[in-house]
C-alpha cells in the first residue's frame, strides 16, 4: 500500500529486558542509574530509577532518550552541534532535547527503531566501563555505543 509506512519498534518485553540489563550492569560496577526506553513517538516504553539515583536525572534520562530519536548518540549529536554557534545556541532551547552524552539509539537488524536506552548517573571511568560492557552493544569508533536489539 502506498499510503502505509512500515516502521520498526521494540516490544515492551524487550524494552524491559534492556532496562533490567542496564540496571544489572550498573549494580555490578557500583553506580546508580535512571534508565529510560522510549518508543518511536518519544513515549516512555520502560523505565527504572534505581535506589539512590538522582530524582532530577529522571527527566534528564528521558530527554536523552528523546534526543536519540535523531538516530545518533547524544554525544555524537553534541559533537555535531558544537562547531556551529547557531545550533549550539538554539538546540538547548528545544524542549526535551539533551546535548550531552548518555543517550543511545536502538537498532534492530541494522535499522533504527527510534527507541533508546539511557544510562544516567555514572561518570568518567565508570561510564566508560558501563558502555564497554553493555550487553548487545557494538563499538562505533570508540565513541558512544549503539544498542542492537534482537527481536
Amino acid at each position: 500500500m502506498a499510503n502505509v509506512v512500515k516502521k520498526h519498534s521494540i516490544s515492551s518485553e524487550l524494552a524491559q529486558k534492556m532496562v533490567d540489563a542496564a540496571v544489572a550492569k550498573a549494580r555490578e560496577i557500583g553506580v546508580t542509574e535512571n534508565v529510560a526506553i522510549l518508543d518511536d513517538g518519544g513515549n516512555l516504553k520502560a523505565f527504572s530509577r534505581m535506589d539512590g539515583a538522582p530524582i532530577l536525572s529522571i527527566e534528564m534520562a528521558q530527554n536523552k532518550a528523546y534526543t536519540a530519536l535523531f538516530g545518533v548518540s547524544t554525544q555524537d549529536f553534541f559533537n555535531f552541534i558544537q562547531g556551529d554557534p547557531s545550533l549550539l545556541a538554539g538546540i538547548p532551547t528545544l524542549a526535551r532535547v539533551a546535548a550531552w552524552g548518555g543517550g543511545f539509539p536502538i537498532k534492530v537488524n541494522g535499522e533504527n527503531c527510534r527507541g533508546d536506552r539511557v544510562e544516567r548517573g555514572a561518570h568518567g571511568a565508570e561510564r566508560r566501563r558501563l558502555r564497554k560492557s553493555s550487553p548487545g552493544a557494538r563499538t562505533r569508533g570508540g565513541a558512544e555505543r549503539v544498542i542492537r536489539a534482537r527481536p
